[in-house]
């Protein structure tokens, strides 16, 4: 069984309240020094049998339709030993 991961964030030109809202709590905590903070998602996608190119084009697939919204979050897809 494989395990690939789908990382969903915002674009870069989304607004990202609850990361600045981090950002700031981060400050009060005295972690200055953090300049900038952007919330995502994560999804570990187990797949059974052999993780080929068509297994991909699914899991890209499920990212594309389900996990990301594509309007304002980009994702990655990424296999994970």
């Amino acid at each position: 069984m494989a395990r690939v991961v789908v990382d969903v964030m915002p674009k870069p030109e989304i607004l990202d309240p609850q990361g600045q809202a981090i950002q700031k709590a981060l400050g009060r905590m005295g972690f200055e020094t953090v300049s900038g903070v952007r919330q995502g998602k994560r999804f570990e996608v187990e797949v059974e049998g052999e993780l080929d190119e068509a297994a991909l084009a699914k899991v890209e697939q499920m990212a594309e339709t389900l996990l990301a919204n594509t309007v304002i979050e980009e994702y990655t897809v990424r296999v994970e030993s």
